[in-house]
Formats: structure tokens, C-alpha cells, sequence
């Protein structure tokens, strides 16, 4: 694709304040609630699941070097979320962008409108998501895994780079998938949605067997026909009804094995979703325009301890392929396929032999043995181009978590990236954990990360609309962040993160001084500061509330803010069981202030409410849920990319989703 096309184109958180008054009020209300349970864990037993995608092997929380976030399967549940932005979207300083096409995860303060969220790392238990071509870190409908088989999502937000290499730069978020003696049985899952003409299905099953061999499988199925709205086209003039042309189809596949210290895990996505928009400066209102991602992913892993565990040893291999297949009219119809393939390997030793150090070394490597981008003119075979960008990447990396005394540890790490079109690159972090008091931890943690410029930011060209540039190197970021974690009682724990951000050489859209066409350049230095603000409180009887403030502020050297950047953000989330009815509720409140366009104007902030409904206490083994978004049908608009006609793009109003399981 050419995504450098650039055609012409309040409410505050003080209603935060007064939803926690609600939130409490019924609380109050239905003090002894405890007949469908909404959060079965404790603030204790929150607080205690291990991360794994921190630092590539288990710790607790508090041991984590970042200001990490947990979603658990309770919540996804309690909240009635349907895709990965949703959920993440809850947590301090996340924000989402959907342009009509994916979602787009803002984290700290950035997010270019248009980016494909290839600052931020994807995994599905450790395993790259992540795709060759655009770098794209999936998250809405695109993600190839359905939320139905998430055990927890793990957040890690800052630089991590130091563990992961390429894309870490935001942040990583590792999807931990369920297993087959969670699951026990079958499952099936039916949603619709009358006002996308959506209707969704899964079927699953899971089981430990005698022989110890664990096993789940599950499909899943969607179909939208979308909404139909005005839409208006920029410098063209036109604008009309963009009719029958927002539809969208989804089909997932996962499996997974798991005997003694072996699993085997084959992971499929296939999406493709209808283009109302005129993407990329495409013909607007012609029917047929679409984008659509295959993903396809495998790994075997082998993973045991030894020498007395004081060693532990972790082998994987991987294989995966991307398929991106896009047709967009420029007066004829033009197809624009992508092909990635690749395999490899990582191997990682975990000692704590030496007293006091946990010492972790690995290596990790893809090749990337097929990497073709093309463009397809089926009236005129002289105008197709086929452009080739095999690759691969070595990364050697260490850390050590020091426990210097009792309550003090230092976790340092390096890791050094070698690629086959910018070379050698060293990504280090530290991090400083005093335990200061029982209840209460300090952090201070420092860190850097790259991002090497992707196969359609460098080596895409059409002679057209967009020139190569072959030349094109590494964007950096350098992070200062303090965090501080307070557990106020057993079931109250506050928690502080101040961070300061500074990107080196953004690769941006520019225009060629040569030919006039578009090009991605290195861009300016942009320097961002926040503060994430974040309270977790959970009751006995089953209620859970965790809220968030985050104010931050990204800009260019020059003084001038980034676009697609609020400077505050809001919400918060209760769940509780209502004994009377048998059903649970979830509701979730978020506000984002205004947001500044491409074109230099602003988009008043936003105040939406979901309300989420579930039960399984009225006939054993079915669950009905109800999940209304956009309760009050609030209108806003987020910013639009270089590639929207539109400078402005209005999002959905209110929607209905029904949704029932049945566990056999």
C-alpha cells in the first residue's frame, strides 16, 4: 500500500467523581450480594498473578520494572468485551483511534493518526504477533485470537526493547490463552448485534486427559454488515451516503496441546473488512473496496527446570505467515497483496544459583524468507510492480534481577539487535525497586528502545504517489519513569507512575526533494511527560472498582503539540453481583479531552458509557449477556490519518449486543 497519500482535507472528569458516588451509592444498595460472582479474586490474589511478559519469565508485580497492568478472564467476562482494544482501553494511559478500517492503540500520549500501532509489541503467549510488512500490532477485530479464550492480558507499558527487540517502544502486551483443564468441557457461543447486522459464533472444547495431554480447540465465526453513513471526501467535493460498504467477515482458529513440559500452539486470524472511507485517497462511494489480514502462527515450546531448578530452560521454535490483500479503486479497480513468511528459534537459560541474582540470558532469531509487496492493475499487466524484502534478525540478550538487600533490587538489562538493512542496535534498561514498607513499593526505572523502519515505510515505491527510501534508519526512545504502589488495606491499593518520554528521528510522511513525491523521512524530536493516576478497591461480597486519571503532555521540539493526543484521560470501571435479579453488572466510564487534527483543529473531548449484563444462575450451564456501548448515544469524532480524505472521522452512537453460551 502507499499510506503517504495526503489528500486535502465537555464533559471533564469531574463526572468521574460523581460515577464513583454512583458506583458507591450502589454499593451500598446491594451490600450483601453474593449469588453471581463478578470478581472471584481478591485484591490480594490480584495483586499475586505472575507476569510473564516483563521479562520473559514469571514475577510478581511488585517485582515487575514498569507500572504493569493485569486484565483478568473475570473481567473480560464481567464487562462483556469482544475485542483486545476494549479491555485495553480501560487501563491508565491507554486511548483508542478507530478509523473504519482497525483500531489504534494510543499509549502516553502518542498516537499518529494513521499509525498501525507499530510502536507497540503484540504476543500471544510470548510468540510475535506483530506482522512483517506494516508492523502492525493488532488489537481490534484484526487480532487473530478470540477474547473468549484469553486467560489474562498483561501490560507492560514503557520501553522493552532491552527483553523483545523490534516494536517495544510503548509498550508490550502479552496475551496469556487459556488451557484445556481451565476450559473442562464445550462450549458454544452465539452474539449478534441488530445495529451492525453483526451476528458472531464460537464453538470450543477442552480437556486435561487421563494421559496428562492437555488439549483445546476453538472456532470462530463473524459476519457485519456495518452501518451506512455521510461521509464527505475532502478536496474531491463529493460527498454522499456511503451506503452497503462498511461490511466486515472474521473467522479464528486456535489450538493448542500441552504434555508435561511441551506445547504445541497453531493460532489463525482471517479478516477482511469493507472500506467506506476511500482509503489512501481511493475513488469515494465505489463499492468493492476492502483490506483484509490472514495471520497464521505456530510454535512448539519446550520449557522444565534443572539442576535442582536452580536452572531453568526455556526452547521454542516458531513459524508464522502474514497475507494482507487490499482492492481500491483509482478509476479501475487496483489489488495491493502483501506476502510474509518466516521462522525461527529463541532459546533462553534462567539461573538463580548465584545467591542473590536471578541471571537470564537468551537469543532469538527470524528469518524472514519471504517479504513481497505488489501492486496488481487487472486491466494492464505493464503497470503491476513486485517489490522483495527478505530479511532477518539476531538478538542476544541478559538480564540480571540483583537483590541487593532484603528490600532493595536492581534489575539491569541489555540486549543487542542485528538486522539485515540497519544493522547493530543496543536497547539497555535499569530499574531500582525498593519494597520501602510492606504495603508499599518504589520504582525507578530507565530504559531504551528502537524501532527499525518497516518493509512499507522503506522499500514500498510507485512511481506515483510514493518513492522509496532505502536509506531510511532506526527511530529511537529514551523513558524516565518513577512509579509508586501504596496498598492502603486488604482491599484498597493506590498506585503513582511520572514518566518522561523523548523519540530521536520519528519516521514520519515527507515529501522527496527530488521528484516532489511522498517519502517517510526521519522526522523531529518529540518529548512527552505524564502522570497515571490509578485506585483499585474490591469488597468481599464480589464487587470490584478500578479507576484512573491520567494527564499528559507529547510535543514536537518545536512546542507544538501531537496530533491524536489528549491531554487527559478519565475512567473508570465497577462490577458487582445483584442478588435480587441473579445477574451481574459492569459498567465503565471513560473520558478523553479534546484532540488535535492533522490540519491543525481541534475535536471536543469525549464521555462514553458501556453497560455490561450477565448471568448464569437462570438455567444451569447457559450464560446470557447484554452489552450495551455508547450507553447515552454520544456523538464525537477522532482525528483522521495522511490516508483519510477525511480530516474528521465520526464514530459509532449507541449499540446493542445479546450474547449467550452454553457450556456442555
Amino acid at each position: 500500500m502507499h499510506p503517504s497519500v495526503h489528500p486535502s482535507k465537555k464533559p471533564g472528569p469531574a463526572r468521574v467523581a460523581a460515577g464513583l458516588l454512583l458506583c458507591a451509592g450502589l454499593s451500598a444498595a446491594f451490600p450483601a450480594a453474593a449469588a453471581t460472582d463478578v470478581i472471584t479474586l481478591s485484591l490480594e490474589e490480584l495483586l499475586n498473578l505472575t507476569v510473564v511478559g516483563a521479562s520473559k519469565y514469571a514475577q510478581k508485580q511488585n517485582e515487575v520494572a514498569a507500572a504493569v497492568s493485569v486484565v483478568t478472564r473475570d473481567e473480560i467476562r464481567a464487562f462483556g468485551w469482544r475485542t483486545l482494544d476494549q479491555a485495553l482501553a480501560t487501563l491508565p494511559g491507554v486511548y483508542t483511534t478507530y478509523d473504519r478500517q482497525s483500531s489504534h492503540l494510543g499509549t502516553r500520549g502518542f498516537s499518529v493518526p494513521g499509525d498501525l500501532n507499530t510502536r507497540l509489541l503484540v504476543t500471544i503467549n510470548g510468540n510475535r504477533v506483530n506482522d512483517l510488512v506494516f508492523d502492525t500490532g493488532p488489537t481490534g477485530r484484526d487480532f487473530p485470537l478470540d477474547l473468549a479464550l484469553v486467560e489474562r492480558i498483561e501490560f507492560i507499558p514503557g520501553p522493552g526493547s532491552a527483553v523483545y527487540g523490534q516494536n517495544a517502544m510503548f509498550g508490550v502486551v502479552n496475551v496469556v490463552t487459556r488451557n484445556g483443564a481451565a476450559m473442562d468441557e464445550g462450549e458454544l457461543a452465539l452474539g449478534s448485534q441488530p445495529s451492525q447486522g453483526m451476528n458472531e459464533g464460537r464453538v470450543s472444547w477442552g480437556k486435561r486427559l487421563d494421559s496428562g495431554l492437555d488439549v483445546l480447540i476453538s472456532a470462530s465465526g463473524l459476519r457485519s454488515r456495518g452501518e451506512d453513513r455521510d461521509m464527505e471526501f475532502g478536496s474531491t467535493g463529493i460527498s454522499g451516503r456511503a451506503q452497503g460498504l462498511d461490511g466486515e467477515r472474521d473467522k479464528e482458529f486456535f489450538g493448542r496441546l500441552g504434555y508435561g513440559p511441551w506445547t504445541l500452539e497453531l493460532v489463525h486470524g482471517d479478516r477482511r473488512k469493507d472500506d467506506p472511507t476511500g482509503v489512501y485517497g481511493s475513488d469515494p462511494l465505489v463499492a468493492g473496496q476492502y483490506q483484509g489480514n490472514l495471520y497464521t502462527l505456530a510454535q512448539a515450546q519446550f520449557e522444565s527446570p534443572f539442576s535442582d531448578e536452580t536452572l531453568q530452560v526455556m526452547g521454542r521454535v516458531f513459524v508464522g505467515q502474514n497475507r494482507y490483500s487490499s482492492r481500491l479503486s483509482y478509476g479501475t479497480p487496483f489489488d495491493f497483496p502483501s506476502v510474509g513468511d518466516w521462522y525461527g528459534g529463541e532459546l533462553r537459560l534462567l539461573s538463580t544459583a548465584l545467591d542473590g541474582h536471578k541471571l537470564m540470558l537468551g537469543m532469538d532469531l527470524q528469518d524472514i524468507t519471504r517479504l513481497n509487496q505488489a501492486v496488481i492493475d487487472p486491466a494492464d499487466s505493464a503497470n503491476n510492480l513486485l517489490i522483495r524484502s527478505p530479511a532477518r534478525r539476531v538478538g542476544i540478550y541478559g538480564q540480571d534481577e540483583w537483590h541487593l538487600a532484603d528490600d532493595l533490587t536492581a534489575t539491569l538489562g541489555l540486549r543487542m539487535d542485528r538486522n539485515s538493512t540497519t544493522g547493530t542496535h543496543i536497547s539497555p534498561r535499569a530499574a531500582l525497586i525498593w519494597q520501602a514498607a510492606p504495603s508499599t513499593t518504589l520504582k525507578a526505572l530507565a530504559g531504551r528502545a528502537h524501532r527499525a523502519p518497516n518493509a512499507n515505510e522503506r522499500d514500498y515505491y510507485d512511481d506515483l504517489v510514493l518513492v522509496a527510501n532505502p536509506s531510511l534508519d532506526v527511530e529511537s526512545v529514551d523513558t524516565l519513569e518513577l512509579v509508586a504502589n501504596h496498598r492502603v488495606s486488604e482491599d484498597l491499593r493506590l498506585q503513582a507512575a511520572a514518566y518522561r518520554w523523548t523519540m530521536l528521528d520519528q519516521i514520519v510522511p515527507g515529501v522527496d526533494p527530488v521528484s516532489g513525491l511522498s517519502q517517510f523521512q526521519p522526522g523531529g524530536k518529540v518529548v512527552a511527560n505524564g502522570l497515571e493516576l490509578s485506585a483499585d478497591k474490591t469488597w468481599v461480597w464480589g464487587g470490584r472498582l478500578r479507576g484512573s486519571l491520567t494527564l499528559q503532555d507529547a510535543r514536537m521540539a518545536t512546542g507544538d503539540r501531537l496530533a491524536n493526543s489528549p491531554q487527559q484521560l478519565a475512567k473508570f470501571n465497577f462490577s458487582m453481583p445483584w442478588r435480587a435479579a441473579g445477574v451481574s453488572l459492569g459498567y465503565e466510564f471513560q473520558y478523553d479531552s479534546r484532540r488535535k487534527t492533522l490540519d491543525g483543529s481541534w475535536l471536543g473531548g469525549r464521555s462514553l458509557s458501556n453497560l455490561h449484563i450477565r448471568t448464569d444462575r437462570w438455567v444451569d450451564g447457559l450464560e446470557l449477556g447484554l452489552t450495551v456501548r455508547n450507553l447515552f448515544n454520544k456523538r464525537f469524532a477522532v482525528p483522521g490519518g495522511t490516508s483519510n480524505w477525511q480530516n474528521a472521522l465520526e464514530q459509532d452512537g449507541r449499540s446493542v449486543q445479546f450474547e449467550a453460551s452454553y457450556r456442555f
